[in-house]
């Protein structure tokens, strides 16, 4: 006979927590990446649109220059503000988070504590009930104790 369960372990809340928290901090991290992907793509792209307006029309050149510069900047500033919005509010959702288990923590330890200190209480109560109990049990002991061995005195005196 094995005493080993056939069912499997169940994660705990602690272990529950973290992996929702890794789980968010990764997607968001994939997130970043992929704004960071598409705008490195989007600024290719540009790129590759003014190089053929600058050979086929060869007096704005200067023009087409500073209207790409311009556009990839702002594409540039849009995907660093976008990555920073979303690694902003992966911050902000994984100290949520973070706040909450501490939270939940610290009431589960002080339930603990409330319920260790009862059961402190009620085992204290009982060994002092004991006690008295054992201490009347000891005197009425004593007492039939004490009692028959005057009557087996008597016995023994009033026998010679």
């Amino acid at each position: 006979m094995s005493n080993k369960a056939t069912k499997p372990e169940e994660k705990g809340f602690f272990e529950k927590v973290k992996e929702t928290i890794e789980g968010l901090w990764d997607s968001t991290k994939e997130t970043a990446e992929e704004l960071k992907d598409k705008a490195e793509d989007k600024i290719e792209d540009i790129k590759e649109k003014v190089t053929a307006k600058k050979a086929t029309v060869a007096k704005r050149t200067t023009t087409a220059k500073t209207t790409v510069a311009k556009k990839a900047d702002n594409t540039a500033t849009k995907a660093k503000a976008a990555a920073a919005n979303v690694k902003a509010k992966a911050d902000t959702k994984a100290k949520a988070i973070t706040a909450s288990a501490k939270e939940q923590t610290a009431n589960a330890k002080k339930s603990a504590a409330e319920v260790k200190a009862k059961a402190s209480e009620k085992a204290k109560a009982i060994t002092t009930k004991a006690k008295a109990e054992a201490t009347g049990a000891k005197k009425a002991v004593a007492a039939k104790t004490a009692k028959a061995a005057t009557t087996v005195k008597k016995k023994a005196a009033s026998a010679k």
